[in-house]
């Protein structure tokens, strides 16, 4: 042991009094965890008060004998005293009612204080050391000590008055050099198995609580500064690290912290008077070089915190470690613990670096920096209204040593600790990133060096340089310039990548950025690298290559096509740009990878404000050009289509480009898909995606024939509905296998409505056929009221091919019926669902619905005859009347019949449901005649009145009142009524064929008709 110290704790006692202050107490620390309970409890019972009324009359009479008793039989009353004083504080749950408590604290302290000082008196360190741990603990028939300083941490818990008391005792000074004892004199042997005991526990727990409720208090530390015995346990800890008990550090260390938070005025004059700070780093030094860094942080914390809590009443002891070379020794500890685990060091390394940190705002002066703000900056911001909160950088020289070791350090913890720390000192104020960006420039030269830093590393330092531009808005240039560099290198593929991150974050914040990354160049160098990559993605397609677009280099081009596409988003100019440098027949290559697909549609959509054609080109031609297994890729470029398709300049485009026929051949190839059971590739496929392909597939059709008169008119024109309804029906769910079973009667009817809700919100079985038939027809049925393309039934995330939706699996029905996802209201029923047939009786009231594509209708009897299913015969008739119910819903109006016939409904009801309209008997004749009623008195075709008859009817037709020369056809067979067939004439017919006023269920309206005009229709 050093001989300093075994001779600096026979410095001598002072019992100088203490300034009576009033300050709140704080009784917290170990008083609890002690069980030692405060005194202003619940009253106790009355047993107890008798006997605290006892202890008082006791200790009076102890004070009036007091003076005239010499001090030995005084020491020898009091004792006797207080294990009945601590027996009745036991009993009583830790209630103390005691009239004279501060006056017995002040004799038990004394008496205490004097036991220690007549165990130290004239022994050399380790003696004394040893015997004031028998003194101290409860050994044996020597209690004395134990009882006493027992006594004394039971008062101190109590009241401030009381604690004042304790302090003037002299007991501060006198448990300090037990502490430094403790702390410096370790013993050879502790316990036969070498471990404290949970006497020796006890006994440390009393005299550091006891120590911590003195030094709280100013009057505490003035006390110890008036012994002078502050000084030698500090540099104790600076210097005796290595060699001190090691059951002492903790709690020296608690004790050294909390003087340093009471230090006063005194405290620091005297600290500087001693060189105090001054030999703690020297010392310190010393033990950088031999003691493991977690040790050396340990100790060094300690004196750093008197330097920190001492500032705010003086700046002596910050100037007397600077000027002894306090940072320099901080900069080497905190090098030092590079490589030490995670939890190792991780308390006190952190303490330190909060320390340092918040010593960059100890200053006298604030700094002045003068700046130049380089332009174009974010429109609000002004640095002119940037007002100072106080909490401003003055102390370079602190956050140098930060800076320094994020320069020479690639610990992934150290360096990340140093980024939190700038990232709080710009939150303190934001003027602190330009005081430091236009003085020491760590962000800037730090950009330098990432790419050398822990990946964990790199992730954060982009994070705070994200967060210059998205929290105090500002445009960084020279940074900027930096990372670009750093991103032309491309040294270190995964900084690359957090890079790109970066600033692709930042382009998403504001439009400039796509002005400030072309200018600067970036955009340029982002389409060299992804022309380079297609080329190779050309050259591997159809095979694996090793090593090629693996990992990091997959991920850093799926990041640079989403820079590419927020820099075109909204910028015109930008996508010119990509276009001259002829980068469209490259950027389409990317389109086959799932991983890359989202930005590259995003980068053709923006392509498409410019030039239409070649989108719609790109995107006809990958949905031809896709396979049948390709679903995902076909339903991601319908959606890209659709998004584009709501700009009506787009119509003209997509017909140009074959986009009418492209998307019906996605029809064509879909052959056999919904077959239950599935067959041949579609066994792999989930039926929710084919489904889901056919809907935005019509979708399509929809959204490229909305309010456009010429596309509309395209497809009448060349029968492209007829060819909608040819690949509908080979799909698989509607039967194409010759004869069909009709039963003769139902014997159940339902609507199409109430279908509806039965197969997807009722517990009612349904085969998988007839819903995906049902939902087919529905999609048909929006297309008529030009909905569709508004609608919306699919998840955006699909499952995997061949795997069920969640929703599925939460509902076993729904899974093993039809495994479609859609976006339910509740567990059942879609929300679509919901608003557009949740209540049969309002939402299909469609009496006076507009049918905007009457083909679509057409489409619908096209497929009736083929919903039917072997083994369903009643279920598929019971659709079949339900659908026709519905048809002849949709023509009820005057003007929907009108519509209905120029599309030639008639012709298509003839010509698809023959077997009907031959047999009376058949349950579809009767519904499909009024149909055919309905329709035929707006307007009918002598061919299909033809063949209407040649079907069994022999009808009559009644004259109605005309005002012109047209002559009233007989269907009894005249030869003036052949001869106006032959001649192509439309005959108005004012009343049904085979007309019965019953049979017919014509509305009073109709039966009171009477014709607008007598001119016959001319086809």
């Amino acid at each position: 042991m050093d001989k300093a110290a075994e001779l600096a704790w026979q410095l001598e006692d002072s019992s100088g009094k203490a300034r009576q202050q009033e300050q709140s107490p704080d009784d917290g620390d170990k008083a609890e965890e002690l069980g030692r309970p405060a005194h202003d409890k619940d009253k106790p019972p009355q047993s107890h008060n008798l006997q605290w009324e006892n202890l008082g009359r006791q200790f009076v009479e102890y004070e009036q004998v007091a003076p005239f008793l010499i001090p030995e039989e005084k020491q020898r009353r009091l004792l006797e005293f207080l294990p009945l004083f601590l027996k009745a504080w036991e009993q009583s749950g830790g209630v103390i009612i005691f009239p004279n408590i501060q006056l017995l604290a002040s004799e038990v302290s004394k008496l205490l204080t004097k036991e220690i000082k007549r165990n130290l008196n004239g022994k050399p360190a380790e003696q004394a050391r040893l015997a004031l741990e028998q003194l101290l603990q409860q050994k044996g028939e020597a209690e004395d000590g134990h009882l006493l300083l027992k006594s004394v941490y039971l008062l101190s818990q109590t009241d401030l008055r009381t604690m004042w008391n304790i302090i003037g005792s002299g007991l501060p000074a006198a448990l300090m050099q037990c502490l430094y004892l403790f702390f410096t004199f370790p013993l050879k042997k502790i316990s036969d198995y070498g471990d404290i005991s949970e006497d020796d526990t006890q006994t440390q727990d009393m005299v550091v609580q006891i120590m911590l409720k003195m030094y709280r208090e100013e009057q505490g530390v003035e006390e110890l500064l008036a012994a002078d015995k502050l000084q030698s346990l500090i540099i104790a800890t600076a210097s005796l690290w290595d060699q001190c008990s090691h059951s002492w550090k903790a709690p020296t260390g608690r004790v050294l912290r909390t003087i340093s938070k009471a230090q006063t005025k005194n405290s620091i004059v005297y600290l500087q008077a001693v060189d105090c700070i001054k030999i703690a780093i020297q010392n310190l030094f010393k033990l950088a070089d031999n003691l493991p860094a977690c040790d050396v942080c340990e100790a060094a914390s300690i004196i750093l915190c008197f330097v920190k809590d001492s500032y705010p009443i003086s700046s002596a002891l910050l100037t007397e470690f600077e000027n002894n070379d306090g940072y320099q020794l901080l900069l080497k500890i905190l090098l030092g613990c590079e490589g030490l685990e995670q939890n190792e060091a991780d308390p006190y390394l952190d303490e330190i670096l909060d320390m340092l940190t918040c010593l960059t705002t100890c200053g006298k002066t604030e700094l002045k920096v003068s700046g130049d703000i380089v332009h174009p900056q974010l429109p609000h911001f002004d640095f002119e209204q940037t007002r100072s909160s106080g909490m401003t950088v003055k102390n370079l020289q602190a956050f140098q040593v930060l800076q320094s070791i994020f320069q020479k350090s690639n610990d992934q913890h150290l360096c990340g600790r140093i980024l939190a720390a700038i990232s709080t000192i710009w939150a303190w104020d934001t003027v602190n990133f330009f005081l430091l960006e236009w003085t020491l420039q760590p962000i800037n030269q730090f950009t330098d060096i990432i790419h050398f830093k822990p990946h964990q590393v790199q992730v954060q330092f982009f994070r705070l340089v994200e967060s210059i531009v998205l929290d105090l808005s500002y445009v960084p240039h020279e940074i900027l310039k930096k990372i670009q560099y750093l991103i032309k290198e491309n040294i270190v593929p995964f900084c690359t990548l957090t890079a790109l991150r970066c600033l692709l974050s930042m382009t998403k914040k504001d439009l400039l950025f796509s002005d400030i990354f072309r200018d600067s160049g970036l955009l340029g160098l982002l389409l060299a690298v992804l022309r380079r990559q297609a080329k190779i993605l050309r050259k591997s397609a159809g095979m694996h290559l090793p090593g090629v677009e693996e990992g990091t280099e997959k991920e850093l081009n799926a990041v640079m096509l989403k820079m590419v596409a927020a820099l075109t988003v909204r910028s015109v100019r930008n996508t010119v740009v990509l276009k001259d440098y002829g980068m469209v027949p490259y950027i389409k290559i990317f389109l086959d990878d799932e991983c890359y697909r989202s930005a590259t549609l995003s980068i053709l959509e923006q392509l498409s404000v410019i030039n239409y054609e070649e989108y719609m080109s790109i995107i006809i031609g990958a949905l031809c050009s896709s396979t049948q297994g390709e679903l995902h890729l076909k339903l991601d470029l319908l959606k890209s289509l659709l998004r584009i398709l709501e700009n009506p300049k787009s119509h003209s485009a997509f017909r140009t480009c074959s986009g009418f026929n492209g998307l019906l051949s996605l029809l064509s190839d879909m052959e056999g898909a919904l077959q239950d059971p599935p067959s041949g590739l579609w066994t792999a496929v989930g039926q929710n995606c084919i489904l889901e392909l056919v809907f935005y597939t019509l979708q399509g059709i929809a959204a490229a024939l909305h309010l456009d008169p010429v596309n509309s008119n395209f497809f009448q024109r060349n029968g492209l509905f007829e060819k909608m309804a040819e690949d509908l029906g080979s799909l698989g769910c509607f039967w194409t296998q010759g004869e069909r079973e009709i039963p003769l009667s139902l014997e159940k009817t339902r609507t199409f409505a109430e279908f509806l809700d039965a197969a997807f919100c009722s517990s009612e079985p349904f085969p998988v056929w007839l819903k995906n038939c049902i939902w087919i027809l529905n999609f048909l049925d929006h297309m008529v009221k030009g909905t569709l393309h508004l609608e919306s039934y699919f998840k955006e995330r699909k499952p995997e091919m061949g795997e069920a939706s969640r929703d599925d699996q939460d509902e076993p029905q729904a899974q093993e019926g039809h495994p479609v996802a859609f976006k339910r209201r509740g567990s059942k029923l879609p929300a679509s669902a919901c608003r557009l047939w949740g209540n049969s009786e309002e939402k299909w009231d469609t009496g006076d619905c507009a049918i905007v594509h009457p083909g679509a209708v057409c489409v619908m009897v096209r497929l009736l005859p083929k919903l039917y299913k072997e083994g369903h015969s009643q279920l598929s008739l019971e659709i079949q009347c339900a659908v026709v119910d519905h048809i002849q819903s949709l023509v009820k109006s005057e003007k929907s019949r009108q519509v209905m016939c120029g599309s030639g409904l008639l012709s298509t009801i003839i010509t698809s449901c023959q077997d009907a309209f031959r047999s009376e008997s058949h349950p579809l004749h009767l519904p499909l005649t009024r149909v055919f009623e309905k329709l035929a008195s707006q307007a009918v075709e002598p061919d299909v009145l033809r063949q209407f008859l040649w079907l069994g009817g022999s009808l009559s037709l009644p004259s109605r009142p005309s005002t012109n020369k047209t002559e009233v056809l007989s269907c009894q067979g005249s030869d003036s009524a052949n001869a106006a067939w032959n001649e192509g004439v439309y005959t108005s017919l004012p009343w049904p064929l085979s007309w019965d006023p019953v049979q017919s269920n014509l509305s009073q309206e109709e039966l009171a008709w009477e014709p607008e005009c007598s001119l016959p229709q001319v086809a």
